[in-house]
């Protein structure tokens, strides 16, 4: 078993910088118990106030956890949620911002990419993401183009870009962990995006293998392979259209991300890579609500804002 304590400690303590008069929840479920036990363990040598919160595995990301849950997640001060499905992008994390907690979410998290991503340096992750958003903030359009096929223009509108950097200091503020991108909710997109990295339930695409989207007025019209398809289609069943957003463009910004494994959590947040989302963005600056959040990463991107190339940090694109 791997050694969860540094980066345990890493997180209760630098990300989240849990003080002794604070309450904190960690949220999990029956799939990721070790490491939510390695946070319980480094948060109670913070404070006393230490809630262990454990329910079935979601059915997808995005997908709402049960009332009780949701509720630990909101009365909380600091809270860490390593889980099988993501609750980034789900009302009970966004409420539990907007009562005050701070929320550190880690979806799909496993033992190797907990110690791996959280032993990246974070003041640097932070440097990276306010360079990125120098070239990109004010942007009316961002273009990404790849050689597998990807060429597509996001429309950005008012929309803002966001950094999620994984220092998460401030009453209300969220990162995913490990962190490194970032990421806007674009107000329409149109073109095509090639995933020839990684993208659930497949994992880490092998060489040569790829999937293809079409997009057309800010909605996905059509989804080469057969299982993410059916996926987005079972979601429309509950919430027509939205189903089908292009929800979100990110930039990966953790140069300590070498390579990619096939964990989307880890591999969206690799420097010099770009993913974008299907589905729920109502959590990152959009209108959208939808039971999924589905990220595709694209490997060795070039990103253009308003027709300028932007100056993407060098990791794990390869």
């Amino acid at each position: 078993m791997a050694d969860l304590r540094t980066p345990a400690e890493t997180a209760i303590r630098q990300c989240l910088d849990v003080r002794s008069d604070e309450s904190c929840s960690i949220v999990t479920d029956s799939n990721r118990e070790s490491i939510a036990n390695a946070l319980y363990e480094a948060a109670l040598e913070r404070t006393d106030d230490v809630a262990f919160v454990r329910y079935p595995p979601g059915e997808t990301h995005g997908a709402e956890p049960p009332e009780p849950v949701a509720a630990a997640m909101a009365g909380a001060d600091v809270v860490l949620a390593p889980t099988t499905k993501s609750l980034s992008h789900t009302r009970a994390r966004t409420d539990a911002n907007d009562a005050g907690a701070r929320v550190a979410t880690l979806p799909g998290i496993t033992e190797e990419v907990f110690v791996a991503g959280l032993e990246a340096d974070y003041d640097t992750i932070a440097a990276h993401c306010e360079a990125v958003r120098e070239q990109v903030d004010g942007a009316d359009e961002i273009r990404v183009t790849a050689a597998a096929g990807t060429d597509i223009a996001f429309e950005i509108g008012d929309r803002e870009f966001r950094s999620d950097t994984g220092i998460v200091h401030e009453p209300g503020a969220m990162s995913n962990l490990p962190a490194g991108e970032v990421f806007v909710s674009p107000e329409t997109a149109e073109g095509t995006f090639v995933v020839d990295g990684t993208m659930m339930p497949h994992g880490l695409l092998e060489d040569g293998r790829t999937l293809t989207f079409e997009v057309e007025d800010g909605f996905v019209t059509d989804i080469s392979d057969d299982e993410i398809r059916s996926t987005v289609e079972n979601a429309a069943e509950e919430v027509g259209e939205a189903a089908y957003n292009l929800a979100e463009l990110g930039i990966g910004t953790n140069v300590a991300v070498t390579e990619l494994v096939g964990s989307v959590l880890l591999d969206e947040k690799a420097g010099g890579t770009v993913h974008i989302a299907i589905g729920d963005d109502a959590g990152i600056g959009g209108d959208v609500d939808a039971p999924i959040h589905l990220d595709g990463i694209i490997r060795e991107p070039t990103v253009f804002a308003d027709g300028d190339e932007v100056e993407l940090p060098a990791g794990g694109s390869r």
